[in-house]
């Protein structure tokens, strides 16, 4: 059997208005040396742009459907004709992947597609077969958020209100169908909300401190390692010991808001570029769980996406700027000597931001929204807008601009911390 190669792919998201057509997008993969892309939607135009490449690809089958699916073959079918078939094999489409960290939302409804996953994966999978494809696996990706549990790593275990109902039967089509488990894996978040105890160093394959696990004996060098064993360990725990896990997107973001720490070029380029040396050598290193076994990956991700929502990391990820030059030059196959790159801006912010942060109005607000806004940001409780009340001590001047920029740097100090959205870009500043 031909070896199966590790062939770093990268993440094609397309959530932003100044990105550049996918023919010029391609012309950019092909300059990272990727071997896959993974895209978030079966986009014909990048499909087409992808037509006569060696580019392996991935594409997605939207989370909105996934119910539909799941009971209905011939929508199965359809679906595989329309945005599979009719692109196949030019397009060298080798994945699909239903659904985009499904089991990560919490709601009642958001349950009900849990339920859906593995008896759509089974249809699209069959849809596949009576087409006579049988190079495309079918997976679905998750986010660290499935583990009940990640630490130590032997301690891994999915959470209950998957575990049985949704992990089990699809680590067992993933087992019968050879295909692999997809994970986003980010060191960065798991570091970043705890970086008083977890040394940097040891985030970004740096060497220095290890880890040894109590229980397992295995020591761990780097923080991905300790992250995909206790994935391998939650698989161990329901009888999967052997399906393969895949790195569906990783990376590290290259800026974002103020306080948001060790976000910044420098970090970026030397998390990726010591991933790539790491998922690309000979023979393959695994991780210490799964010693010597092929890592496949996606990193995460082509463009800083500027329509991206969230803190301002989600903007941030890029290997490219939206109008085509590299954030930092990276070659996906390892080959380039990590000596030989230009040397990179020195971080600014791998200490925690101290000043303190305000959001300030921007200057040409739609004042008919803005109303809106504060009614929703006064609107939480907490006495979020006390102090701008008639007779709080912050309601004069009494102008909409300065209620505004109080009122919404009093929801954003409230609330950041439970993922309080929009952005607070701005260091302090003191209002006369």
């Amino acid at each position: 059997a031909k070896a199966f190669h590790p062939k770093v792919g990268v993440n094609y998201g397309t959530l932003g208005n100044n990105l550049p057509k996918p023919s010029k997008s391609v012309e950019l993969i092909k300059t990272l040396k990727a071997g896959r892309v993974k895209l978030y939607n079966p986009n014909p135009e990048i499909l087409n742009a992808l037509n006569g490449t060696n580019i392996q690809v991935s594409i997605m089958v939207p989370n909105e459907i996934i119910t539909n699916i799941s009971t209905n073959q011939t929508m199965a079918n359809e679906w595989v004709h329309t945005n599979l078939v009719a692109y196949y094999p030019h397009t060298l489409i080798r994945y699909l992947l239903v659904g985009n960290e499904i089991l990560s939302f919490m709601g009642e409804d958001d349950k009900k597609v849990w339920h859906a996953l593995v008896p759509a994966m089974r249809k699209l999978q069959y849809a596949l077969k009576t087409c006579g494809i049988r190079k495309v696996k079918v997976g679905t990706t998750m986010a660290m958020d499935v583990l009940e549990s990640s630490f130590p790593p032997s301690n891994g275990t999915f959470r209950s209100d998957i575990g049985l109902p949704v992990m089990r039967p699809l680590l067992q089509f993933l087992s019968r169908t050879k295909s692999f488990l997809f994970v986003d894996c980010y060191p960065y978040f798991a570091w970043s909300q705890s970086y008083k105890t977890i040394s940097l160093d040891y985030a970004l394959f740096n060497g220095g401190k290890t880890y040894k696990d109590p229980v397992s004996g295995l020591t761990y060098t780097n923080l991905l390692d300790q992250m995909l064993d206790s994935i391998h360990f939650a698989m161990k725990k329901m009888g999967y010991p052997d399906v393969r896990i895949w790195i569906a997107e990783t990376g590290w973001p290259n800026g974002g808001d103020v306080d948001q720490i060790g976000a910044n070029v420098y970090n970026a380029a030397t998390y990726n570029r010591n991933l790539v040396q790491k998922l690309n050598a000979k023979p393959p290193l695994g991780t210490p769980a799964r010693p010597g076994v092929v890592l496949p990956s996606f990193v995460f991700s082509l463009y800083n996406e500027n329509q991206k929502g969230g803190q301002g990391t989600e903007r941030h990820w890029g290997m490219f700027y939206p109008n085509g030059s590299s954030v930092y030059p990276i070659d996906l196959t390892g080959e380039t000597r990590l000596s030989s790159y230009p040397p990179l801006p020195k971080p600014e912010n791998n200490e925690p931001y101290k000043g303190k942060i305000w959001c300030v109005l921007v200057k040409d607000a739609n004042m008919t929204l803005l109303n809106d806004a504060v009614t929703y940001a006064c609107g939480q409780g907490n006495g979020t807008c006390a102090a701008i009340q008639p007779g709080g001590k912050c309601f004069k001047p009494q102008s909409a601009v300065c209620h505004a920029s109080y009122a919404f740097s009093s929801y954003f100090a409230q609330f950041r911390s439970q993922g309080g959205h929009g952005e607070c870009k701005y260091p302090s500043v003191t209002l006369s």
